[in-house]
């Protein structure tokens, strides 16, 4: 009877990188994949959108071309989700989405949104559960909980106070700190502490002159050392940033790779030591 193959721990795996693998890790390669490593039998991973569906393009290029995608089941948008006042049914929702992710592949699927409903001119306000934070919170628990019970992970999103579309890549959401609390953090709050999504994407916009993927107190101060979030954060696609390699961004993970005009970002914080790795026990697909 052969011997079977001992259990590899996360701990174990991140042992035996060495710190440029390391660095590779925090950042994308491609339009939707992370990096891996052949070495350590370490696939990349595969994300993609949602989160009325699945929305798996057949080539992997080009972040925001709505062609050529896997067929999907599209789902009733999450406003009309809320309107249900059904939470059992988002997680049923979750569940499904979840599924549909397995078949195709995808190992994590970039919702919800959970952004507060500020004004009816944001041009995202059907992918947001409501303009009420404790509606958002509870709902967007409920889909992740049922996306995750399927082994594939979530990206709870765009953390934090993306309001608007216009300018959304360079705005300054200027918010007293009650208000960012009680309104426009407290989904999110919920969220973390009740369901432990797998990764929070943070938003393109600056919070109060700091843009989110390099705001250490949003990603680190409040998501990680106060809600107790242990899982990765991930930018969203291209971002806007201000920081250097000697000042390492608040973000955990870069998507996608970086342009060779700028060059990668991993490269740079491999030549400094500035590489950081925090890793998580949840169990994952694929793993």
């Amino acid at each position: 009877m052969p011997a079977s193959t001992p259990t590899r721990t996360v701990e174990d795996l991140v042992a035996q990188l060495t710190l440029d693998e390391k660095a590779l890790l925090l950042e994308g390669v491609d339009a939707w994949n992370t990096n891996g490593v052949e070495r350590l039998s370490i696939p990349k991973l595969f994300l993609t959108d949602g989160p009325h569906g699945v929305r798996k393009v057949r080539a992997n290029v080009g972040a925001f071309g709505l062609a050529e995608a896997e067929p999907s089941t599209s789902f009733p948008t999450s406003t009309t989700l809320a309107k249900t006042w059904d939470p059992a049914l988002a997680f049923e929702v979750g569940a499904a989405i979840g599924r549909e992710s397995v078949a195709l592949d995808v190992d994590v699927l970039l919702a919800p949104g959970v952004n507060i409903m500020r004004s009816p001119l944001c041009g995202r306000n059907f992918e947001y559960f409501s303009e009420d934070p404790l509606v958002s919170g509870v709902f967007g628990a409920a889909f992740v909980n049922g996306v995750q019970s399927t082994g594939v992970a979530t990206s709870v999103k765009h953390f934090a106070a993306n309001s608007n579309e216009d300018y959304r890549f360079v705005g300054d959401s200027v918010v007293d700190e009650r208000a960012l609390r009680e309104i426009y953090l407290r989904a999110f709050e919920r969220i973390v502490k009740d369901a432990a999504p797998a990764t929070v994407m943070c938003a393109y916009n600056q919070v109060n002159g700091t843009f989110c993927s390099d705001n250490q107190e949003l990603l680190t101060g409040i998501l990680r050392d106060e809600w107790g979030f242990d899982g990765l954060v991930m930018t969203d696609w291209g971002p806007p940033t201000t920081a250097s390699p000697a000042s390492p961004p608040a973000a955990t993970s870069t998507c996608p790779a970086r342009s060779s005009t700028t060059g990668p970002r991993s490269s740079a914080l491999s030549a400094t030591g500035a590489c950081r790795m925090g890793c998580s026990t949840r169990p994952s697909r694929g793993y």
